[in-house]
This record gives structure tokens, C-alpha cells and sequence, in this order.
């Protein structure tokens, strides 16, 4: 037997006797879950019996609260304790399959031998001999593992930076408690480990990257100290995988402060939160809240309009429908100018300008606009707007009781009362005689009855109007909002297209409709002057695919989470959409007033094969910058095709091929959903495939159809773009560019017209021409 077959052997021995104990640990915790579970029952079963009740005087009373919450903390513990077996049986299940994988030996200075670190999803620890056979990923002597080569290195521990020499560095893959492979490296993480990794088929949900994360991705991970962390990363460079195990790392390191509801994510769509949901639960962690910036606008505005969300945007724009002024109103209402016009105009709106609606009750004014305006421009001019609006709701408020006490008398109530259910008069009869044991009214005489009743009926009657009025539904935002577009505002400069830009906007709001750039800054204003709601739980804030943020929009997100560090994660050169500003990123900074901001930059593309890396890369026109990771596969391959037929036929007979080479996630990615419907029709018939045009929709294995910006995010095995003949605007080379970033082993580009400029540019030796 070879030394290095002795190591495995010895290594497996190791694998064999942890899971040993992995599972004794289990088998133990649950007669401990057992015996809980059964006290859990016997102490809500015996609850009451088991507390004196005893109220007659004051000292009683006590007593019998004390022994309340003395049998409640009781039952609460032995809950908690349920949970906690619970969550460490899981914990050991999952590692009884793969306890681990890598192993570090460090010798620290002064010490004579070197310790044996071995590293896993969660960390193990051995009663038996008080040692910890596997260590947390998290752990500070992990670091170790990710940050240095073989010789020198230290790592910081919470009671100072430890030193020493890293002796070895081992690399694990292991399957089924079975070493499937094992390297050793004097590198962060092994070229063989990431191939083997690397080359296995895309899944449904992502995966954790724990075993091969590199030493820029653990910079993002382990950083503690940026207010502002802003990463750009090359298609495929593992930012998004980084950021969630970046989540992970701060809830095990803050764990005594920190839980997953602290921390939100802003994604692309709802389909990607469906794609990530399984990397924080595969680490023993909650997830975080998970949503979308879109679903933060419609939950305020769906209620007064229609609102375009950022996708039917993009289809409007690639189907060339939008004209030159929408694009210039795009820009411009997304851009830092529009903000600090808006904050102007609110700067002006407290001196005069507000706009106010009738308070109307059953078709009748009762309190007229122009009240409501001479009531709020009568407060103290120092207070901020906020505040003078809930002293004017506080106002309305109070004219509405006057209001409501003398409508009791008025015919209305009267039929009202007429009509009220028997059950609520009967509620009332017993509420009022009980009342009356403290000599207060009762229904003693026809006079009192018919009182308390018009109460009731007046009260119930102006409960919705008082509830909008709470709400702030006097302040007339739309015509506010409009007013910023009369053509001879000052407020904004000059543009080009401003009338144009002017007249689609009041044209929308008479349609009670906000096309997708106006939501954000119709919302913005409206909390500028009622209030912004604001969530001072939330300690972490991570917005994914960031360049498709607007400026705009991030200070927007700062303002509602004004406690929150931000995690900002992108690709500029994967900006899509209109608003798209390459300068986004670097003026974060002083837009958000953050004071320790960092921005790491990642070059090195993992998800494509070399081949695939050097021709998507070639399509920029500064995309000599990103590196491709050295696993080979085929070229790109670029087809003509004469007519629509020939294009569904060579679709199809590409997109069985990949079927029969074992490949799981396929993808035919077309320019638009018009697109992709037409082209599922034809393909339907033919071969098993899903049309995915609906952000809400789950990631499946298979073949499926889908638009180009709902691809954004996701990694397929192969991928055919449909028709690259319809990418000729420059505008579109980056959207171009994401689309075939998309592939992780395979890539099929058809063309049946006009040539693709971008691939024109392209070196003709970096893919195959069919």
C-alpha cells in the first residue's frame, strides 16, 4: 500500500468512527427529545392543576400571578430544549453524510505540535474527549483554511490575532460518509476540488460554497467593519453564493444579537428567491426575509393604481414600442437630479403648494380642502412636514367627532338602526345593563335606547372614513406628483424631451396608472411628506443584482432601513435596463453618507468553461478583465439558419442532444416574453418543454423557455439563444452578454437574419461557425 493510500485509509478510519459517534449523539438527543416531548404534555395537561388560584384579597392575587408564570417559564424551557434537540438531530444528520471537507494542521507559535482542524457545515463536539471533532466553516481558526497557503499564517480570535505556520491543507469531497476524493494543495482551495465541483450539473437551487470558497470571496463573507460593502463581480464570480454564506457567517458570529429576521434581501424576482431559498437551511440557518423591490412598491400603491412593474417596462422597450422620450423619462426619473428636485419641491411645498382633498361623507363635504389648507399653513413653519401632518390628521380627527355626535340625529341613522342584526342589539342590551350595575345608561326608556343606538350606528358608520384619515388619504399626492411635470417647472433643467416626458406622465395619472420610473419617486415624495415607515429592527440589508438598481431606489431603501449596513452586490456589465447607470456604484458613498465603505471587485468567472468565459467576455468592450477559471469544454457554437422553420428544427435538435448527454437544466432564452411564447408553440409539440415567463414560477429541471431579463441570475447546464439577430442596438450588447453568461457547460447561439454586431466583434477562433 502506497503512503498516500495509507492517508485516505486513515482518513476514512476517522470518517467512520465521527460518524460512529454522530450517530450515537443522535440516537441519545432523540430518548432526550422523547422524554421532552412527553413533559411538554404532561405540564399542559396538569397545567392548572398544578397552579394555585386563589383571587379573594390583593396578596393572593400575587400568589397565584407568581405561580402563572412560574408553571409558564417551566413549560417554555422544556420547549426550548425540544427545539434545540430538535435543530442539533438535524445538524448531525446532515453531517453524518459528509462530516467534513477540508482539514488544516496549524502549529501555533510557542506550541510544540501542530493541531488537526477538521472543517464542516456545523461544528461537532466530543463529550467523550472534550475536543471538537468537526469546526464550524465560521469559526475564526477557519479563516485558515481559505485565506492562506501553506507556511506563515495567523487568524483572529476574539482575544487576539493568533500565529503560526499552516503545515497542511487537505480538501475533501465525500459522499455518503464514503472519501469520494482528497487533495492536498498549498493553494487557498484547490484547482482538482473546484473541478470536480465546477463540472457537476446546474440544480434547481443553488447550493452552498462552503468547501470551496475562495480567499476574495471570504473577504466578503468574514467583513464586519463596512457600513457600505459594495461588490462588482464578473458574471459567474460567486457574489451572490458569497453574500448568503456572508448571512450565514454573521448570524453564527452575532448569534447572542442577531437573528434571520434582522436581515432582508432585495433579489431580482420572486423565481430567484425561489432558487436561493436552500443554501441558509442547508447551513443550519433560518432564512433571512427574502423579497423584492417591486413587491415593496405594490404593497403601497396597488390600492390606488395601476403600477408597471419592471418587466412589462424591459418588454415595452425591447418590443419597440417605447419612444425616445420614455427612454430620456426612464433615465431622468431614476437619476440623483430628479431626487434633489423633488426635495426642493418639498422644501417649497412648506411654505405653500399643498394640495388636499375634500373630507366627504356619504356624498357630502364636511370638511372642504381649502380648510384642511389654511388649517396646516397655520402651524408652526419650523416643524417638519411629517409632523404638521399628523397634527392636521389629529385636527380632521377631532371636527370629525363634532361631526359624527350631530349626524346622530339625522334620518340615515334612523333607517340604520332599523336594520341592525338582533345579535349586535342584543350585544348592546347586555353590554349597556352591565354598565348600569355602576349606574351608568341603560335601556331603561325609549329616549336612552334610541341614544345608544345612534351612537353605535353613527360610530360604526365613520370608522372607514376616520381609518383613511389615519392614513393620510387627504393629502391629494397625485395632483402633488403632477405638478412637478407642468412644463414650466423650474425645479427641474432643461431636457430635451421635457414635454414629452410631461405629457406621458399626466397622461398615466389620469389613468390612475404609474409606469414602472415613476412608482419609486411617487412613493419617495409621498413619504417625504407624511412620513417615511421605517424598520429599525433590520441590521443588514443585501440588495442582488444591483446594477438594476437605480440611484434612486438605493436611497429610497436607506431611508426605510436607516439602522441597516448594506451588502450591495452586482455587475455592471449585466446593467439591462434603461434607468442603468455605470457610475451607479461609485457614488453610493456620498449619496448614502455611509462613513466605512469598502468595494471588493471580483474577476474570476466559475460558473462557464474557459471556452464559454472567453467568448461572452469578448462581446464587452472592456472584457479582457475577467478571468476564466481553467475547466475546458467545447466551443460556443454559432448557427445560421435560413427560415423559422429551420430555427424551431435546429432548436430542437440541439436541445435533445443536450437531453441525451445527461444535461438536467436546459434553457432556450429568447429577447422578450412576445418571444418566447411564439416559440413555445412551435416547440411544445415537438419535445417536453416549460414556457416560464412569470417571475412567480418555480426553477424546475428540464427544458424551459424564458424571456432574457428573467434568465438574469440563474445558471443553466446549456442554454440556446433563440435569435441573436434580434441584439443590434448597443444599448442591448449587455443584455446580450448576460444571456450567454447563463451557460455553465454548453452554449448554442442561432442567428436567421442580420448578423449579432457583438459576435461580429468577437474573434472567430473563440467559437464554432455552423
Amino acid at each position: 500500500m502506497t503512503t498516500w493510500s495509507q492517508e485516505q485509509q486513515n482518513e476514512q478510519e476517522r470518517i467512520d468512527q465521527v460518524i460512529d459517534k454522530l450517530s450515537e449523539a443522535t440516537a441519545k438527543l432523540q430518548d432526550h427529545l422523547g422524554g421532552k416531548l412527553a413533559d411538554v404534555v404532561q405540564v399542559r395537561k396538569n397545567f392548572w392543576s398544578d397552579v394555585t388560584v386563589n383571587l379573594d384579597n390583593v396578596d393572593d392575587a400575587i400568589e397565584t400571578a407568581a405561580s402563572i408564570k412560574q408553571q409558564s417559564e417551566l413549560l417554555s424551557e422544556i420547549e426550548r430544549s425540544h427545539t434545540s434537540a430538535e435543530t442539533r438531530i438535524k445538524t448531525y444528520e446532515k453531517l453524518k453524510g459528509s462530516p467534513y471537507f477540508g482539514r488544516i494542521d496549524f502549529k501555533e507559535e510557542g506550541e510544540d505540535e501542530s493541531e488537526k482542524v477538521y472543517l464542516g457545515i456545523a461544528s461537532y463536539y466530543d463529550d467523550a474527549t472534550s475536543r471538537f471533532l468537526v469546526h464550524d466553516w465560521r469559526a475564526p481558526i477557519s479563516s485558515l483554511y481559505y485565506d492562506h497557503s501553506l507556511g506563515s499564517a495567523n487568524f483572529r480570535a476574539p482575544s487576539g490575532t493568533v500565529k503560526g505556520d499552516l503545515e497542511l491543507k487537505r480538501q475533501f469531497i465525500i459522499k455518503n460518509g464514503q472519501i469520494q476524493g482528497m487533495f492536498d494543495t498549498g493553494e487557498a482551495i484547490g484547482d482538482e476540488l473546484l473541478q470536480q465541483v465546477l463540472g457537476k450539473h446546474a440544480n434547481t437551487q443553488m447550493k452552498s460554497i462552503v468547501a470551496t470558497i475562495q480567499k476574495e470571496q471570504n473577504a466578503i463573507i468574514r467583513n464586519t467593519s463596512s457600513d457600505l460593502l459594495v461588490v462588482q463581480g464578473a458574471a459567474g464570480c460567486g457574489k451572490t453564493s458569497a453574500a448568503l454564506q456572508r448571512v450565514a457567517y454573521l448570524l453564527y458570529r452575532d448569534r447572542e444579537t442577531l437573528q434571520s429576521h434582522h436581515i432582508v434581501l432585495f433579489s431580482p424576482n420572486n423565481m430567484f428567491n425561489s432558487y436561493v431559498a436552500n443554501v441558509l437551511p442547508e447551513l443550519g440557518e433560518e432564512n433571512m426575509e427574502q423579497t423584492t423591490f417591486q413587491a415593496y412598491i405594490d404593497h403601497h400603491l396597488v390600492r390606488d393604481f395601476s403600477v408597471e412593474t419592471p418587466f412589462e417596462q424591459m418588454e415595452e422597450l425591447l418590443s419597440g414600442s417605447g419612444d425616445s422620450h420614455r427612454i430620456e423619462g426612464i433615465k431622468f426619473k431614476a437619476s440623483v437630479p430628479f431626487l434633489e428636485a423633488i426635495h426642493r419641491y418639498v422644501e417649497k411645498l412648506s411654505e405653500s403648494g399643498m394640495q388636499f382633498s375634500d373630507i366627504k361623507f356619504r356624498d357630502k363635504v364636511l370638511i372642504r380642502s381649502k380648510q384642511i389648507s389654511e388649517h396646516f399653513y397655520s402651524l408652526d413653519k419650523r416643524e417638519t412636514i411629517p409632523y404638521r401632518m399628523k397634527k392636521t390628521s389629529a385636527w380632521i380627527l377631532e371636527e370629525l367627532k363634532k361631526i359624527e355626535r350631530r349626524e346622530r340625529k339625522k334620518p340615515w341613522v334612523e333607517k340604520e338602526i332599523q336594520l341592525l342584526d338582533k345579535n349586535v342589539y342584543t350585544k348592546l342590551y347586555h353590554k349597556l345593563q352591565e354598565r348600569n350595575k355602576y349606574g351608568e345608561n341603560s335601556f331603561n326608556d325609549l329616549a336612552s335606547e334610541q341614544k345608544v343606538l345612534s351612537a353605535y350606528v353613527a360610530r360604526l358608520a365613520f370608522k372607514p372614513l376616520r381609518n383613511r384619515i389615519e392614513k393620510f388619504v387627504f393629502v391629494d399626492m397625485k395632483s402633488l406628483y403632477a405638478k412637478l411635470f407642468q412644463k414650466n417647472n423650474k425645479l427641474i433643467e432643461d431636457l430635451s424631451l421635457w414635454s414629452g416626458i410631461c405629457n406621458e406622465t399626466l397622461f398615466n395619472l389620469k389613468q390612475n396608472h404609474l409606469s414602472n420610473e415613476d412608482a419609486t419617486p411617487f412613493l419617495y415624495l409621498k413619504e417625504l411628506l407624511i412620513g417615511f415607515q421605517t424598520n429599525a429592527a433590520v441590521r443588514h440589508v443585501f440588495i442582488d443584482e444591483a446594477q438594476d438598481f437605480s440611484l434612486f431606489q438605493f436611497a429610497f431603501i436607506q431611508r426605510i432601513f436607516p439602522r441597516a449596513n448594506l451588502t450591495v452586490l452586482g455587475d455592471l456589465n449585466q446593467s439591462i435596463y434603461a434607468h442603468a447607470s455605470d457610475e451607479a456604484f461609485s457614488r453610493l458613498r456620498n449619496l448614502l453618507g455611509k462613513k466605512n465603505p469598502e468595494t471588493i471587485t471580483l474577476t474570476r468567472s466559475y460558473r462557464s468553461t474557459k471556452e464559454i468565459v472567453e467568448f461572452t467576455r469578448s462581446l464587452l468592450q472592456d472584457g479582457n478583465t475577467i478571468v476564466p477559471f481553467n475547466r475546458s469544454g467545447e466551443k460556443p457554437s454559432v448557427v445560421r439558419v435560413k427560415d423559422a422553420e429551420e430555427h424551431i428544427d435546429q432548436t430542437e435538435k440541439q436541445l435533445n442532444g443536450w437531453i441525451k448527454e445527461g444535461h438536467e437544466t436546459v434553457a432556450v432564452i429568447c429577447r422578450s416574453a412576445k418571444e418566447s411564447k411564439k416559440v413555445y408553440e412551435k416547440l411544445k409539440s415537438k419535445i417536453d418543454v416549460r414556457l416560464m415567463i412569470n417571475e412567480d414560477a418555480a426553477f424546475q429541471k428540464g427544458i424551459i423557455v424564458i424571456p432574457s431579463y428573467l434568465a438574469k441570475g440563474i445558471e443553466f447546464d446549456a442554454v440556446v439563444i433563440y435569435d441573436a439577430s434580434g441584439y443590434q442596438q448597443e444599448s442591448e450588447r449587455k443584455l446580450f452578454y448576460t444571456v450567454c453568461t447563463r451557460a455553465m457547460h454548453e452554449l448554442t447561439v442561432l442567428e436567421s437574419g442580420k448578423p449579432c454586431p457583438f459576435i461580429k466583434e468577437a474573434s472567430e477562433h473563440l467559437y464554432e461557425t455552423v
